[in-house]
């Protein structure tokens, strides 16, 4: 029995396409995102063992996980929206749509679970839970591994079948929720549109509150082609490196976005 994490990168947004676009609220793919999330579909070797899938209720995520995991979606597996995962700055293009409004939305009615979702999950103002400070995002990743954990546990545990758990988030977001800050020394993030990765749980049956995750050594050595990861330690380093670099910038947004909207009722 083994327990494995499909990490993934949504499609290209119309976001991705030029600076203004990020502008955009909540906006979905690109047709050039639709074509890769049919060639993901067509190349991911797992869709037969896929067991849950978990997707970040904004529309790029959600679609990318329709149309990439369609087998699963037509075998009857629910994607369940979970907020934790959603991504970080406080851009109209990263922040999401009231549960309501995408329910009610003919792409998503019937098939998202969004149970999880609560009416506050976009507001990412100064002090609201989903603010965008390094040391809260790092709190929800954790939260949502150790959520992950315990869906993966009780499962195993009552099929003893391996567990395979497909999750598409956000580039910068991936990040926090995979440990990984390894080539991403100067920019947001090293994943490529419609990227997946595989890892485990360090420790599927521990209780500790990181519930931390590796990468497996099928998939590094996939995109690595054999080259050494960082010790812990140097992870460890690197992260505190780039998230002192990363938390200036997110507040540089924040504000910026905050005098767009007093300018724009003024």
């Amino acid at each position: 029995m083994a327990i494995y994490l499909h990490l993934v990168r949504h499609a290209q947004g119309v976001h991705n396409t030029c600076t203004e676009n990020l502008q955009i609220r909540d906006p979905g793919l690109t047709l050039m995102g639709e074509a890769q999330c049919h060639r993901l579909c067509q190349e991911f070797p797992h869709h037969a063992a896929i067991t849950h899938l978990v997707a970040s209720p904004m529309r790029r995520t959600l679609q990318t996980c329709l149309l990439s995991f369609a087998p699963a979606v037509v075998s009857g597996i629910p994607v369940t929206a979970l907020p934790e995962i959603q991504e970080v700055l406080t851009l109209p293009c990263d922040t999401g749509s009231s549960p309501a409004l995408l329910s009610s939305e003919p792409p998503f009615h019937g098939k998202i679970d969004f149970s999880k979702v609560g009416d506050q999950w976009n507001d990412k103002s100064r002090g609201a839970l989903w603010e965008p400070r390094v040391d809260r995002i790092e709190v929800r990743a954790a939260r949502a591994r150790r959520w992950l954990r315990h869906i993966a546990r009780e499962s195993a545990m009552s099929t003893y079948n391996d567990i395979h758990i497909v999750v598409v988030s956000h580039g910068a977001m991936l990040h926090y929720i995979s440990q990984d800050w390894s080539g991403m020394e100067g920019g947001w993030t090293n994943w490529e549109n419609a990227e997946w990765r595989t890892y485990e749980f360090s420790d599927v049956f521990g209780d500790d509150d990181s519930a931390d995750i590796h990468e497996t050594e099928a998939s590094w050595n996939s995109r690595n082609h054999g080259t050494t990861r960082l010790t812990a330690a140097e992870q460890l380093l690197l992260k505190v490196e780039i998230q002192k670099r990363l938390q200036p910038q997110y507040d540089a947004i924040a504000a910026k976005q905050r005098s767009t909207v007093v300018g724009d009722v003024n």
